[in-house]
Parts: structure tokens; C-alpha cells; sequence
């Protein structure tokens, strides 16, 4: 569906179901540079068992018009903004990579809006390396393979898909590709720029479920781990041979751990 936040045309996926704000919603957060069709398997799951869904285009991603947003403390504000403008008095925010960097923020910031929290592929610090953030102010190719060769996990490499003839390593590939010039840039230097895990985990009271890869070089499971102490309602599952692309590589144990 298209819905204008703080001026600014959006897409949102639902799930394949009307949306329904008198439902419990779970709102989904993409990572840098991709777009909703991360959640593809996920959206539909929560849709079709008893749950509104949001997977919203972030500004500047996928089919939502704007700039991308500067910093996460201003994508933060712009999903509670979302919430509002979807009628939603509260909701459960799941997000991965940088997406759980804006979710965790929105509960800092906006505490009476959020229900519950699942980070993926998390971390107190999201540093990133200054060839990639390089390459990427360039818009050079090199920070889309950079991305995927990093995020994808040993296995995934390899084939591994649970969907036959689908490559794991081509699809992140093709999603980044279209990426328009400046957006990946604009997430990473976000994402590298951030601080405030630590002191906003320190805030959040609602259930946090931390799902992190066991072989993640992006954001290793270390540092995950590091998060989930600062965090006081919380608990941590560990996905073993996983990469930081979980929802591709372990698509049903993620949804497992979503739902316990």
C-alpha cells in the first residue's frame, strides 16, 4: 500500500492481506540498501497468522519516494511518524542489520509506542570499513560485492538455498544493484556514524529477542552479544553456520525465533 509519512510517499508491504490496524501489528525494517522484499517469507507468515503487517520502503529505498534519511536517530522518528500515519498505537518492530539499529532507537525514543523488539544481525557498533564506505561514495560496483560476498555466510556461498535454482549470493546482488546512486552511502555512513546502541538498550524495557549469525563478518555474534546485555528484557539466539543474511540463508529458524 502507498501511505504519505511526514510528507513523504511510501510503500509498504502488508503480507499479501489488507492491513488492519486493529490487529497487532509487527512493523519489518530493512538494512542498508535493500527494501521490503527482504522480508518476503516473513511478511506473509505474520499477514496470514493473525497480524497486521508494515514493511515499509525506507525514504530513498525501493519504490518510496524522498531522500534517504541521515542518520538513525532520524529514521526512528520517522517510524514512529509511520505508526502514526498508519493509525497504530503500538506495535512490535523487527528489524536486521541496520534496521534493528532504527528499531531499538525507536523504542528508546518513542517507548509508548513499541510492544516488543527483534533485532537480526545486530550490534553494539556497526563500524564500517573505510574501502567499503569508499567504494560506496563512489558508487563503485565493488561496494555491492563487497556487501554480499561479507553478508552471506560460508554455506550460502555454496548454494544452499532452500528454494531450488534460487542463488543467494545473485539475489542480494541484484536488490543492491538498484539501488539509486548515494542510498547505500547514506545507510552505511548512518550505520558506521551511530553510538547510541549502548545507552538506548539501556532504556528499553519490552521483550528483545536478539537473533544473531554464528559466522556473521558483518556484525559478528560477539557483538551481538555485547547488545544483549546492555539490554535488560532480552534473550539471544544464535543461528550456527549463519551469515548476517539470516532471513535468505535461515529463513524458517528465524521465523522459529521470531515466534518464541
Amino acid at each position: 500500500m502507498q501511505l504519505s509519512v511526514n510528507g513523504i510517499e511510501t510503500f509498504i508491504a502488508t503480507g499479501g492481506r489488507e492491513f488492519d490496524s486493529s490487529q497487532t501489528t509487527v512493523v519489518l525494517l530493512h538494512g542498508a540498501g535493500f527494501d521490503h522484499t527482504a522480508w518476503a517469507l516473513h511478511s506473509r507468515w505474520f499477514a496470514h497468522h493473525g497480524h497486521s503487517v508494515l514493511a515499509p520502503d525506507l525514504p530513498g529505498h525501493g519504490r518510496s519516494a524522498g531522500a534517504p534519511l541521515p542518520t538513525i536517530a532520524g529514521m526512528a522518528d520517522w517510524t514512529a511518524a509511520l505508526l502514526d500515519a498508519a493509525g497504530v498505537a503500538k506495535a512490535r518492530l523487527v528489524g536486521h542489520s541496520m534496521g534493528s539499529l532504527i528499531a531499538l532507537e525507536t523504542a528508546a525514543r518513542h517507548p509508548a509506542k513499541i510492544s516488543a523488539l527483534g533485532l537480526i544481525g545486530t550490534a553494539a557498533a556497526m563500524s564500517v570499513g573505510p574501502d567499503l564506505l569508499k567504494a560506496a561514495e563512489a558508487n563503485d560496483r565493488a561496494a555491492v560485492d563487497m556487501v554480499s560476498i561479507w553478508g552471506l555466510g560460508y554455506q550460502a556461498e555454496l548454494g544452499g538455498s532452500l528454494a531450488p535454482g534460487l542463488w543467494m549470493h545473485s539475489g542480494a546482488q541484484r536488490v543492491l544493484e538498484q539501488c539509486r546512486p548515494g542510498v547505500l552511502f547514506n545507510d552505511l555512513s548512518a550505520c558506521n556514524a551511530y553510538q547510541n546502541a549502548l545507552a538506548a538498550a539501556a532504556k528499553v524495557t519490552v521483550p528483545t529477542t536478539l537473533i544473531l549469525g554464528e559466522r556473521d563478518m558483518m556484525t559478528p555474534a560477539k557483538a551481538g552479544k555485547a547488545l544483549a546485555a546492555a539490554l535488560p528484557n532480552s534473550r539471544t539466539v544464535v543461528l550456527r553456520g549463519a551469515g548476517h543474511m539470516i532471513m535468505v540463508e535461515r529463513p524458517d529458524e528465524l521465523l522459529a525465533a521470531l515466534q518464541g
